[in-house]
């Protein structure tokens, strides 16, 4: 039986648009790696200053997931790193001019787009699966995470917002690369009109718009905007979801149970991950 290959692009690509919080220009281009790289973020504007995409450089969970590493940031990456863990992509160089990641229409589907016209090249060394042994809970104020062994990856997320439009929302399903790009690529980002004022005070949201975001008011969304899928939301919890375990920077094989969790359990869950590997490494004779 042939054992899956690591994968990296067949070419750099490029795209460019604003940060969501920064509402900054930023130029990213998504290049080819060596086997064993991993996805590896590099500030052009800064000599190419790399960061890594792995959980120890989590440095902020506020309404996105920012990493930093010896005081240089790149935030809202969840987007961009939860399509390349869905379509199972290993090794690529993320070079962006800014300290965003574009936010382009809000969804996954532009970079879905990118690496389909890039090309998946297979490389030469095996994947390394981390498979997961033993159940892990984690609780906060009526929110949950959980992860427990399975041969496949599956998700299975549960919402639930007090807005006419949203209320009870659940999905579940096994993640492939195909089911990915159909299923939860296109669901976009969103967020509450009455929030907005408050998050620009406090410096996020300048890039937002009604372009790059599904707002909601009161009622329903504004401006006659029209959702993709009837529960796009909890889809798109799904992709931020995505997003935080790819810190995790490899594969996974388990099955992820979320109740109403967010950015700060998920990254929470990839940490608690990673210390059971530790763990069980450290236990091995």
């Amino acid at each position: 039986m042939k054992l899956p290959r690591q994968t990296t692009v067949g070419r750099s690509i490029s795209v460019a648009g604003i940060g969501l919080h920064t509402g900054c220009r930023v130029n990213l281009a998504l290049s080819p790696a060596p086997s064993d790289t991993g996805i590896v973020f590099r500030r052009t504007d800064l000599d190419h200053f790399p960061i890594e995409a792995q959980e120890k450089h989590v440095a902020r969970v506020s309404y996105a997931t920012t990493l930093m590493k010896r005081g240089v940031m790149i935030s809202t990456v969840e987007h961009l790193l939860g399509t390349l863990y869905a379509l199972q992509l290993d090794n690529a160089y993320v070079d962006l001019d800014s300290l965003e990641v574009p936010i382009l229409d809000g969804s996954g589907a532009p970079f879905v787009d990118m690496v389909r016209a890039a090309g998946i090249e297979e490389q030469q060394e095996p994947k390394r699966f981390l498979t997961l042994r033993d159940p892990i809970v984690i609780r906060s104020s009526g929110r949950s995470i959980r992860a427990v062994p399975s041969l496949q990856f599956k998700i299975t997320y549960h919402i639930d917002f007090p807005h006419p439009l949203i209320r009870r929302q659940s999905l579940a399903l096994e993640v492939t690369p195909e089911r990915f790009a159909g299923q939860i690529a296109p669901a976009r980002t969103f967020g509450f009109y009455h929030e907005v004022e408050g998050m620009r005070r406090n410096g996020l949201a300048r890039g937002g718009s009604l372009e790059n975001a599904l707002v909601l008011d009161e009622k329903g969304l504004l401006n006659g905007q029209r959702l993709r899928f009837a529960d796009e939301f909890v889809r798109h919890k799904i992709l931020d979801l995505l997003g935080d375990l790819a810190l995790i920077g490899r594969p996974l094989r388990a099955h992820i149970l979320a109740e109403k969790a967010g950015h700060s359990l998920h990254t929470h869950l990839a940490s608690r991950i990673l210390a059971s590997v530790d763990s069980r490494r450290r236990d091995e004779p």
